[in-house]
C-alpha cells in the first residue's frame, strides 16, 4: 500500500508541473522565485525604520533621566586615569622610635626612587602603585621590628656566632691540613682549598653544604630570592603578598638592591683587609714584624708587589739630589730598600722553584742552637709542654710529674700553716685537723710516686725513700719534707743522658725554642756571594743574623760585647715627647767584627730590667736601674744624668763576670742591644697589675704553671682536704688551693673531638656559664689549635683567663656583658647602624656608584699590610703563654680564612641563617635552608660516598 502511494504523489506532481509550464511557460519558475526576494527585501527595510524611530524616542526620554550615561571601551579607561587619584594615608611610624624612623624612612625613599620610580615613570604618573609598594614595604618592617622586640639577643652574640665563627675556623683549619697532606702546587692551591674546604663542611656539617650558593652568581641570586619571598610571606599581609606584580618588585629589590651588593662588600678581602687596618690605625708597624712578613709569606704576588714598589722609591731616592747631612739618611733609605728586594727576590726564587724550607728541620740539623736551663724550662709555660712531651716519650713522665707536684705541695702546706698561725693568733684552734689533713697529702705523694705499688714508680735511692717514710710516720710533715728526693730527681733530669741532655739533641728541643721565638731562620744569615747592604744604619749582615744566634756560638768561641750610650735626645711623636738613648755596641769574636747603633727610651731599659730581675732572682740586688722622674724629666741636665746612671747600668750588666754567673743572661742582652725595635715583655695591663701581683707572682707560678695535674686518686683526697680548709683560709688562699686542688689529671689530653662536628658543645661544666671567659677559651682554641696540645697547657691557660677576668671585671662580667648585649640592641646603636647602611649606600642621599676593583699590586700591599699589623698588634703576653711560634701561626691563619671570597660568603651566609633562626624560632627555618642547599654538588657526592660505604655493610 505504501508503494502504491508514493507512486500516486509522484504522479500527480508531475501531472502539475506539466500543467503549469504548459500554461505559463519555461520562464515562469525564476519569476516567481523573483517576487519571493522582493517580498522579504520589503519586510526587512520596514522593520530597521519602524526600530530606528523607537530608538530615537527612547534615547530621549533617557536625557531627561537622572542616571548618568555610561562609557564602555578605552573611553572609560581614560576618563578613570584623569580623575583625581585618593590620597593614600600612611603611617610614618615603623619600630616606635623616631630616631629609628627617620633614617629608616629615607633608606625606603632612596630605594624606591633609584630602583623603581626612574623606570616606572616613562610608563605612567600614576603614584598609588608607588605608594602602595611603599605600604607594603613599611608594614613588613613593622612586623620585623615587632619581632625583634620579641627576641633574646644574648644567646646569639655570645653563643651562637661565636660557634658558628669557630667552627667556620675548624672547617678552615681542617681544610689547609688536607691540602697539606696531598703536597698541592702552589698555582692550583687557591681554587683547591675552596673546594676541599666545602668538601670539609659537608662532612662536618652532615645535612647542608653552601658551596653552590658561595660559588655560583646564579645561584646565590635565586637562593636570595626564595630568602625573600618566604621573608615576604611571613611579613606581609596576604592581600599584598598575592598581588605577584607588587610581590616580585619588593623582593627584587630586597634581594638584588640591598642584599647582593651588601653581602659582596662584605665578602670582599680588599675591604675586609682595609677594615683591619683601620681597626688598628693607632698602631705604628715596625720593620721586625714587616720583615718576618715577608719572610714568611707564600703568596708570591704579595713579594712581587712589595718589590715593585720597594724598587720605585729606589729610583725616587736614587734622583734626588741632596747633600750634607741628608745624604746619610737617603742611603740608609736606600740600603734598607735593597734589602727589601733582596729578601723579596730570595723568597720569590724558593718559592717558584717548590723548594720550601722548613724552619725546624734546617735548624734541628744545623747544630748551633741556644742552650736554655733546665730550671727555666720548669717554670716556663711554653718550655714545659715541649720537654713534659719528651719525658712521656722516653718514660720519665713520674719524675716531672713528682717534681711538680712536691711543688705544688710546698706552696699549700706553707700557706696552710702561715693561715694557721694567724688563726692560732687570734685564739681559733684547728692544729690537729690541719696537720691531718697535710699528713694525708703527703702520704697521697708518697703513695702515687715513692712507693712499691706506685706505677710508674720514681726510681730513687731506697735510703732516701725508706728516711722520708720513717718522718711521715713519726713526725709532723713539714713544707720541706720532700726536699730531699725532689733534689735528687731534679738532678737526676738534669745528668741522665735519657732525659735532659737528649731533649737538648730531639726535634722538640727545637720546636721549643721556635715557640719562644729563640729560633731564627738560618737561610737568610747572609748571601751566597758574600754581599750584603747594612739596613738602617746596621752592619752587613747584623739583620740577616740575628742577635739570638750570637748564644748559639759554642763554648771554644770567645765573643767580646761592648755597648755605650753615645748620645741622648727627646723625641716628639703624634704629640708624646720622650727621651731617647743611642746605644753604640761593638761585637768582636776571633773572625770578625762589628758595629752598630740601636735606640732605646727609658721605658725599654725599665721593662728589661724587670724581666731579667724576674728570671734571675739573684740580679735584683746587684743591678740598680735609675728610677724614674715625674717633673721635669725633659730637662738637659737630667737627661745627662740618667745616660751617665745608665751607661753604669749597662758596663755592670756586660761585666764579663756577671754573664758567666748567669749564662742565660746572653740571650736577653743580646735581644735587648739587637737593631731592632724593642718587644716589650709586659703590656701596659701587666704594668698596672704589677703594683699587687708581684708579691704573688713566685707561688702562682709554681702553683698554676707546675700543678695543674695530680693523678686521680691524688686529687679526689686533697680536694676533700681543700674542701675542709676553705673555711679557715682567707680568699686568696682558696684561690690558690682551687688552682690547685680541681684540676683534672696532668696526663690526660684536651678532650678530643670527633673528627668532624661543629664547635657548639660547651666547653666545661664550669666555663660554659661564664659568658667571656668561654669565648676566649673557644676562640683560642680554634685559633691556636690548642686542643692538639696537652690538657696541662690548656688548664694553664683557662686558670689564667679565669684570674684575668676576674681582675678586670670581678664576679659581675655576665651582667655587664647582658648589659652591653641590650646596648647593642638599643635604639640608639640601631640607629647609627641605619644611618652608617644608608651613608654607605646613597652619600649625601645620591645612589653610590659601584666602586672600581682596585690594582691587584695595591691589593696585594694592603694584605702584607693587614698582617703586620695584626702581628704587631699582638701581645706579647700571650707569647709567653701560647709560644711565639703557634701565636704567628693562628694569626696568620685567621688572616689567611678572609683572603677568599667565597669562604667569607660561606660565613656572611651562616651569620645569616643563624639571626633569622633566632628571630622566627617557631618558623622552622633550619628545614627550609636544608631545602634550599639541597642542590648541592657536594652534597650529593657525599651522599653517594655514604651510600657507597654503606650498602657492603648491609649485605652483609
Amino acid at each position: 500500500s505504501c508503494l502504491q502511494t508514493s507512486r500516486s504523489i509522484w504522479g500527480w506532481g508531475s501531472l502539475g508541473l506539466v500543467l503549469f509550464l504548459a500554461t505559463f511557460g519555461p520562464f515562469a519558475i525564476f519569476y516567481f522565485a523573483f517576487y519571493i526576494l522582493c517580498f522579504v527585501g520589503g519586510g526587512f527595510v520596514v522593520t530597521l525604520l519602524f526600530g530606528k524611530s523607537n530608538s530615537e524616542k527612547y534615547l530621549e526620554q533617557c536625557e531627561h533621566s537622572f542616571l548618568p550615561c555610561t562609557s564602555v571601551g578605552i573611553p572609560k579607561c581614560i576618563e578613570e586615569m584623569k580623575r583625581e587619584a585618593r590620597p593614600i594615608k600612611i603611617d610614618r611610624r615603623l619600630t616606635g622610635a623616631n630616631i629609628i624612623d627617620e633614617p629608616l624612612q629615607q633608606v625606603i625613599q632612596f630605594s624606591l626612587r633609584d630602583y623603581v620610580q626612574y623606570w616606572y615613570y616613562t610608563l605612567s604618573d600614576d603614584e598609588s602603585f608607588l605608594l602602595e609598594i611603599r605600604q607594603a614595604l613599611q608594614y613588613a618592617l613593622v612586623q620585623f621590628s615587632a619581632r625583634s622586640k620579641e627576641t633574646d639577643w644574648q644567646p646569639y652574640f655570645t653563643t651562637r656566632l661565636v660557634d658558628d665563627f669557630g667552627t667556620h675556623l675548624r672547617v678552615f683549619r681542617k681544610a689547609q691540613q688536607r691540602i697539606a697532606e696531598k703536597g698541592s702546587q702552589m698555582k692550583d692551591q687557591a681554587e683547591e682549598l675552596v673546594d676541599t674546604f666545602f668538601e670539609v663542611e659537608v662532612e662536618m656539617e652532615k645535612e647542608v653544604c653552601r658551596d653552590l650558593v658561595c660559588t655560583s652568581p646564579k645561584d646565590e641570586e635565586g637562593f636570595l630570592r626564595d630568602l625573600c619571598e618566604v621573608l615576604l610571606y611571613m611579613l606581609l599581609p596576604p592581600g599584598d603578598f598575592q598581588n605577584k606584580i607588587m610581590r616580585y618588585f619588593v623582593r627584587e629589590i630586597l634581594s638584588r638592591g640591598i642584599l647582593l651588593p651588601l653581602i659582596n662588600q662584605l665578602s670582599d678581602p680588599d675591604y675586609i683587609n682595609q677594615y683591619v687596618i683601620w681597626m688598628i690605625r693607632d698602631s705604628n708597624c715596625n720593620y721586625e714584624a714587616f720583615m718576618n712578613i715577608i719572610k714568611l709569606s707564600d703568596n708570591i704576588g704579595e713579594l712581587e708587589a712589595v718589590k715593585d714598589k720597594a724598587s720605585e722609591e729606589l729610583q725616587y731616592l736614587r734622583s734626588l739630589d741632596t747633600a750634607g747631612d741628608d745624604i746619610n739618611t737617603i742611603k740608609n733609605q736606600i740600603n734598607s730598600l735593597l734589602y727589601v728586594i733582596k729578601v723579596c727576590d730570595s723568597r720569590i726564587q724558593r718559592l717558584q722553584s717548590g723548594k720550601e724550607i722548613d724552619t725546624v728541620k734546617l735548624a734541628a740539623n744545623f747544630g748551633k742552637l741556644c742552650t736554655v736551663p733546665l730550671d727555666h724550662i720548669l717554670v716556663d709555660n711554653v718550655a714545659l709542654q715541649f720537654f713534659m712531651d719528651y719525658m712521656q716519650q722516653t718514660g720519665g713522665q713520674a719524675h716531672l710529674f713528682f717534681w711538680m707536684t712536691v711543688e705544688g705541695y710546698r706552696v699549700t702546706a706553707q700557706q696552710q700553716l702561715e693561715v694557721l698561725q694567724s688563726r692560732q693568733k687570734d685564739g681559733k684552734h684547728q692544729t690537729n685537723q690541719t696537720k691531718g689533713l697535710l699528713r694525708a697529702a703527703a702520704f697521697g705523694v708518697y703513695e702515687q710516686y715513692l712507693s712499691e705499688k706506685a706505677s710508674p714508680r720514681v726510681n730513687i735511692d731506697d735510703k732516701l725513700v725508706a728516711k722520708l717514710a720513717e718522718t711521715l710516720n713519726h713526725e709532723d710533715p713539714t713544707p720541706e719534707i720532700f726536699d730531699d728526693i725532689q733534689r735528687k730527681v731534679y738532678e737526676l733530669m738534669l745528668r741522665d743522658e735519657r732525659f735532659y741532655p737528649s731533649f737538648k739533641q730531639n726535634v722538640l728541643y727545637v720546636r721549643m725554642l721556635a715557640e719562644l721565638d729563640m729560633l731564627k731562620d738560618p737561610s737568610f744569615r747572609g748571601s751566597d756571594d758574600g754581599e750584603g747592604e747594612s739596613f738602617n744604619g746596621s752592619p752587613t749582615g747584623s739583620i740577616n743574623l740575628s742577635l739570638d744566634d750570637l748564644s748559639n756560638v759554642p763554648s771554644d768561641e770567645t765573643i767580646q760585647l761592648h755597648a755605650y750610650i753615645s748620645d741622648t735626645g727627646v723625641c716628639n711623636d703624634h704629640g708624646k715627647t720622650y727621651a731617647l738613648y743611642a746605644i753604640t755596641v761593638h761585637r768582636r769574636n776571633a773572625n770578625s767584627e762589628e758595629m752598630w747603633k740601636t735606640y732605646r727610651r727609658y721605658s725599654d731599659f725599665h721593662d728589661f730590667h724587670m724581666r731579667i730581675t724576674e728570671q734571675f732572682e739573684n740580679l735584683a740586688n746587684i743591678l740598680k736601674l735609675p728610677g724614674k722622674k715625674t717633673f721635669n724629666n725633659m730637662d738637659r741636665e737630667f737627661l745627662e744624668k740618667r745616660k751617665k746612671d745608665l751607661n753604669a747600668y749597662l758596663q755592670l750588666l756586660l761585666n764579663p763576670e756577671m754573664m758567666k754567673a748567669s749564662p742565660a743572661l746572653a740571650h736577653y742582652v743580646y735581644d735587648f742591644l739587637e737593631n731592632k725595635a724593642y718587644s716589650k715583655g709586659k703590656g701596659d695591663f701587666a704594668r698596672k697589675m704589677d703594683t699587687f701581683v708581684n708579691p704573688l707572682r713566685n707561688s702562682m707560678r709554681n702553683v698554676s704553671n707546675a700543678v695543674k695535674s695530680i693523678p686521680d686518686s691524688l686529687a679526689e683526697g686533697m680536694t676533700k682536704m681543700s674542701d675542709n680548709m676553705g673555711k679557715m683560709s682567707e680568699r686568696l688562699g682558696q684561690d690558690i688551693k682551687q688552682s690547685f686542688f680541681k684540676v683534672p689529671p696532668l696526663m690526660q689530653k684536651t678532650y678530643s673531638d670527633p673528627e668532624h662536628c661543629r664547635v657548639a658543645a660547651p666547653i666545661d661544666d664550669n666555663v660554659d656559664d661564664n659568658i667571656p671567659l668561654r669565648v676566649m677559651l673557644l676562640l683560642m682554641d680554634e685559633v691556636f689549635d690548642l686542643k692538639e696540645r696537652n690538657q696541662w697547657l690548656r688548664r694553664n691557660i683557662k686558670n689564667l683567663l679565669q684570674q684575668l677576668i676576674r681582675a678586670t671585671y670581678g664576679d659581675t662580667i655576665n651582667r655587664k656583658i647582658v648589659d652591653h648585649v641590650d646596648w647593642m640592641t638599643s635604639p640608639e646603636q640601631v640607629a647609627d647602624a641605619v644611618k652608617r647602611f644608608r651613608d654607605a649606600f646613597w652619600p649625601n642621599g645620591i645612589l653610590a656608584e659601584t666602586v672600581p676593583r682596585r690594582d691587584k699590586a695595591i691589593r696585594m700591599r694592603t694584605r702584607v699590610a693587614g698582617k703586620t699589623k695584626l702581628l704587631e698588634v699582638m701581645p706579647d703576653e700571650l707569647k709567653h703563654i701560647i709560644g711565639a711560634e703557634t701565636t704567628r701561626k693562628g694569626i696568620l691563619r685567621v688572616f689567611e680564612m678572609f683572603q677568599h671570597s667565597q669562604l667569607n660568603k660561606r660565613m656572611v651566609y651562616v651569620f645569616l641563617e643563624r639571626f633569622l633562626e633566632t628571630l622566627f624560632p617557631q618558623n622552622k627555618f633550619p628545614e627550609l635552608f636544608n631545602k634550599l642547599h639541597s642542590r648541592s654538588k657536594q652534597m650529593q657526592r657525599y651522599k653517594q660516598r655514604l651510600h657507597s660505604t654503606q650498602a657492603p655493610s648491609l649485605q652483609k
